[in-house]
């Protein structure tokens, strides 16, 4: 492999390779080179990238010995079976979440990965969003004393059926506790790590729905009780984030910019990138140096390139993976005891996680 340039082979081209890759391949050029995508039908690929060969199977794009780098953006249900062949292949893999469908597939590509010598790389791109990396900050400051309660929402409004929609077709690793529930699971497990318990309550609540369209899981830590909360019938949505702690509280509303300028499509550059608008800082309120205060909270940068660049550091450079295929694991296996506990009504043990740095 060159030493300065991965040469990168994209899985799909649909929203998620459109909007959360491809931008970052193409705009960090002294780090990538887009050679190949795979679009099994139509030429729109052909027409956007006609410098870029076009694949129409996975065992074609694998066999390709100037690729790299395998970017799987495709539905959950390939996941595994694509993730397989390109490691097999002697491929660096990137996987979109959620990592696998079952534990059972997601078991077998961390022993696949670890035996292969290549980074496998869950893209959990909601650690590189601006309200993350606050909470992050203040956590790691202690700026709200001991942490007893944490409150996580992902919701939506959109009462209309998509009938061409794969993630609400009744089939495996559809829903939205598979879709947006990996996103904040990955975040409570981060912060918190590994819960003790977990009460869900999974629904679908629109007429017309297959699949779940909400949910509510409660994470148990003893002291600190973590609330995860996604649903699709909320036009006016409350706070994104609630963080409550013995010496005070952190409130978020609003959100990341990012998705949405590049669903606008604009390209992830200038200083602005990422950047949040002062109205929709967090609010602190908690004590410090024996003061009361409560006063909006600056928000980090977000910045799903530095996801890419950490990929690059750890494929050319060795260091560490830091979505590691181990992580996708544990949302997984979150997901499964969820389904558990919603099935049977009860609260259930939090067994089977893998002891994995975070």
């Amino acid at each position: 492999m060159p030493s300065k340039r991965i040469r990168a082979g994209l899985v799909g081209f649909g929203i998620s390779a459109k909007v959360f890759h491809l931008p970052f391949i193409n705009a960090l050029t002294d780090k990538y080179e887009l050679v190949s995508i795979l679009q099994r039908k139509g030429n729109e690929a052909r027409e956007k990238y006609p410098s870029v060969k076009i694949a129409r199977d996975i065992d074609e794009l694998v066999a390709d010995p100037e690729i790299d780098l395998i970017v799987v953006t495709t539905p959950n249900d390939t996941h595994f079976p694509y993730a397989k062949k390109a490691l097999e292949a002697g491929k660096h893999v990137v996987l979109e979440k959620p990592f696998t469908n079952t534990t059972e597939e997601a078991g077998q590509l961390v022993n696949i990965a670890a035996h292969s010598g290549k980074v496998l790389s869950v893209y959990q791109n909601r650690r590189y969003v601006s309200d993350f990396r606050t909470m992050k900050e203040i956590l790691d400051k202690k700026l709200l004393g001991e942490i007893h309660e944490f409150e996580a929402h992902y919701d939506r409004y959109r009462m209309e059926a998509r009938p061409t929609a794969w993630r609400e077709a009744p089939m495996p690793g559809s829903g939205i506790l598979y879709d947006l529930g990996a996103h904040i699971i990955d975040q409570a497990l981060y912060f918190f790590g590994m819960p003790a318990s977990i009460t869900a309550d999974i629904r679908m609540q629109r007429p017309h729905a297959k699949v779940d369209d909400y949910f509510n899981l409660w994470l148990d830590y003893d002291f600190t009780k973590v609330i995860l909360h996604a649903g699709m019938l909320v036009r006016e949505p409350g706070p994104r984030y609630m963080i409550q702690g013995t010496l005070g509280s952190f409130i978020k509303y609003g959100e990341d910019p990012q998705e949405a300028r590049l669903r606008a499509g604009e390209s992830p550059v200038g200083e602005d990138w990422g950047m949040e608008p002062e109205e929709i800082f967090g609010l602190i309120h908690t004590e410090k140096e024996g003061k009361i205060i409560k006063e909006k909270y600056p928000s980090h940068k977000g910045s799903y390139a530095d996801y890419y660049h950490e990929l690059y550091e750890s494929i050319v450079n060795g260091r560490p993976v830091k979505e590691k295929p181990e992580h996708g694991y544990n949302i997984i296996r979150i997901i499964e005891l969820a389904i558990q506990s919603n099935q049977e009504k009860r609260t259930i043990n939090c067994t089977g996680l893998m002891d994995v740095e975070y």
